[in-house]
């Protein structure tokens, strides 16, 4: 039988399977500083003296910006445990994870797992990239296999090629459009079809990074001659490995989409799903431009932003500011004179890290419009909430730079035309392999790094006041706030934790603690967005012990799990009932974990019993019995000793 891509490297990795799930061996794993400081305590708290995946990368992209002790703290814990454990460390200013991951250590047909919701991007280069919470990083590097519900394959058939001016992010930007950013749940997302051969390796890892904005377990392209040229260019020719899909595999869904209509996009505020054409926008006028991101921000991308920008200005009222996404690229700017030209137009060069994507600087004035070649564009995230964000691609938005103001970028004479080299700058004096022997290593933990909070084995019967009552689309944003007064707090639970739903309730922390256990309750996909477990650890911190939710994304989910909170399915006519403040009592859990009895939930103050479901496999039964996922190991290793 013909097989999918997506197909191939799950059976050639999987560990185990039932009707709801494949657990698979992973073989590569990769952090960042924001999730990494925890996922890292959360490894040592597992007791495995080193690592057991093939690779694993602690990269520090996130928190650069050393405002206080508790940034650079955590990069020196950082570096310590990986050399410890076996990880090796790319140090602050070496890039953004998943670009440096796709120059330097993705490998076609293997498995990587990160604890960042884009680590889809080495999907470019055929990998299946999935991105988690912490903890189940913490596990897959402790040896244990990661378990992701059965997907349903899409294949997305791409035909022809590009015109001029439009680029690969306007391809994803039209699957959002499409498919919306709740549409990915439970899907994979394989690219196939002619159209794939006119793509660079970069371009196909900006669509399989904003990928994840679909909400997609995954995205994947195969490994052909381009992906084999991009490997040799970074002396990594020895990696490349061809994988493919069969000639007529089978795939559950399709689209189909002809490379030679898709025109410039933009997704307006505030959902990556906004998309409307540029020429709808025309005129606009634009205070911001920012490029950089993992999306948007490889050699390809800046060189084509170099040519043409090379003898022009940016316009005056446009702040401007490109980062380069690695080192490397940077690097290789610098030596062709690019860098030059792009400061010359005005631009300000910032940092080869994620800066102002998670809200660390470049925060737009009051009511501005700015135009971003990011994955995300939430409400606040950007750091000014009366600010409007679009996304684009680079083309588009240097457009809008020289212009002032939204304009087609077709507009701006002949494209372009820019070739990746056949050997890219190589130098890896910023990435620091793991001691041979760690076991002697001193780690230093600074006072912000404090130890992980604990729950206890599952209740059999709970009474939980509802603290929010929510719409659709929650993002993890909105859960826990990302940028630079929150998220030097990472490693320091409590702290954080006075911000959870800051941005929509600024009491939320003292009301939740005031309230002793509690629930949420929200709509359509609670928790889209980032992979921050953080959104649910420290949640679980104020005593939230339940989300109702009519669906959920898929990593905020396993989060939950993973921190001990049940994740009940709510039917519309009880989310309706139920109001903020309200108080439920939820029944017999421990009979519906054990699969005996549907779970009973009942409002405390009329009786009415509530139409949920908590729909879970047998893993996660036992793992929300146990009070979470770090109990639910510990346990396992001490039956099995």
């Amino acid at each position: 039988m013909a097989k999918t891509l997506v197909q191939k490297i799950i059976e050639a990795h999987l560990v185990e399977q039932n009707d709801r799930e494949y657990a698979l061996k992973i073989d590569q794993t990769l952090t960042q500083d924001a999730t990494g400081t925890m996922a890292y305590l959360e490894f040592e708290a597992i007791g495995i003296d080193r690592v057991k995946t093939e690779l694993s990368v602690s990269y520090v992209d996130h928190n650069t910006l050393q405002a206080g002790f508790e940034n650079a703290d955590d990069h020196r814990f950082l570096q310590d445990v990986a050399r410890r454990y076996g990880i090796y460390f790319s140090r602050p200013g070496n890039g953004i994870c998943h670009q440096v991951h796709l120059e330097r250590f993705g490998v076609p047909g293997k498995t990587l797992l990160g604890s960042d919701s884009h680590t889809p991007t080495a999907g470019g280069l055929g990998m299946l990239a999935i991105g988690a919470g912490g903890l189940d990083v913490a596990s897959a590097m402790a040896g244990m296999p990661f378990s992701i519900p059965r997907p349903r394959v899409v294949g997305v058939v791409l035909s022809s090629r590009l015109r001029e001016w439009v680029s690969a992010k306007d391809i994803i930007l039209e699957v959002l459009r499409r498919v919306t950013v709740k549409g990915g749940v439970g899907r994979i997302f394989e690219y196939t079809g002619d159209g794939v051969k006119s793509l660079s390796v970069p371009e196909r890892a900006t669509i399989t990074n904003m990928g994840a904005e679909l909400g997609a377990t995954t995205s994947i392209f195969p490994s052909d001659g381009i992906t084999k040229s991009f490997l040799a260019a970074q002396g990594r020719k020895g990696d490349w490995k061809r994988v493919f899909a069969d000639k007529n595999a089978v795939y559950d869904e399709i689209i189909e989409i002809d490379l030679s209509t898709v025109e410039p996009l933009a997704a307006c505020p505030h959902s990556p799903d906004s998309v409307v054409p540029v020429r709808e926008l025309a005129g606009r006028k634009v205070d911001q431009v920012l490029i950089g991101s993992c999306t948007n921000s490889s050699l390809k991308d800046l060189m084509t932003v170099a040519a043409v920008l090379k003898g022009k200005k940016i316009h005056p009222d446009v702040s401007f500011g490109i980062a380069p996404g690695s080192r490397q690229v940077l690097s290789m700017l610098a030596d062709n004179g690019a860098l030059t030209d792009i400061i010359a137009s005005g631009a300000r060069i910032l940092e080869s890290a994620c800066g102002p994507c998670i809200g660390m600087g470049q925060a737009p004035r009051t009511d501005a419009v700015s135009v971003r070649t990011f994955n995300r564009n939430f409400f606040g995230r950007s750091g000014t909430e009366s600010a409007g964000v679009y996304l684009t691609s680079p083309e588009v938005a240097v457009a809008c730079a020289l212009k002032g103001g939204f304009v087609s970028p077709e507009e701006l004479g002949p494209y372009p035309q820019v070739k990746l080299p056949k050997k890219f700058s190589l130098d890896d004096s910023m990435i620091i392999p793991p001691d041979s022997d760690g076991a002697d290593t001193a780690i230093v933990r600074g006072p912000n790094i404090k130890p992980l909070p604990k729950r206890g084995a599952m209740e059999d019967t709970l009474e939980l006041d509802v603290l929010l009552k929510l719409q659709d689309n929650i993002t993890t944003d909105d859960i826990m706030p990302a940028g630079a007064k929150i998220l030097p707090l990472r490693s320091n639970i409590e702290a954080i934790s006075r911000y959870v739903f800051f941005g929509l309730d600024p009491d939320f922390s003292a009301h939740a603690k005031k309230a002793g256990d509690g629930c949420i309750l929200a709509r359509e996909n609670y928790g889209q967005g980032s992979s921050r477990e953080h959104a649910a650890l420290a949640p679980m911190y104020l005593g939230i012990k339940a989300v109702l939710a009519k669906s959920f994304a898929r990593i905020h989910r396993s989060n939950l799990i993973n921190f001990g909170i049940l994740p009940i399915i709510i039917s519309d006519e009880a989310y309706t009932f139920l109001e903020k403040g309200a108080r439920i009592k939820i029944s017999g859990i421990h009979k519906s974990l054990e699969g005996k009895a549907p779970i009973e939930v009942q409002e405390k103050g009329t009786g009415v019993k509530l139409d949920c479901r908590l729909q879970v496999s047998d893993r996660e039964q036992e793992i929300l019995m146990e009070g979470g996922l770090l109990n639910y190991i510990k346990s396992t290793v001490q039956r099995k000793t």
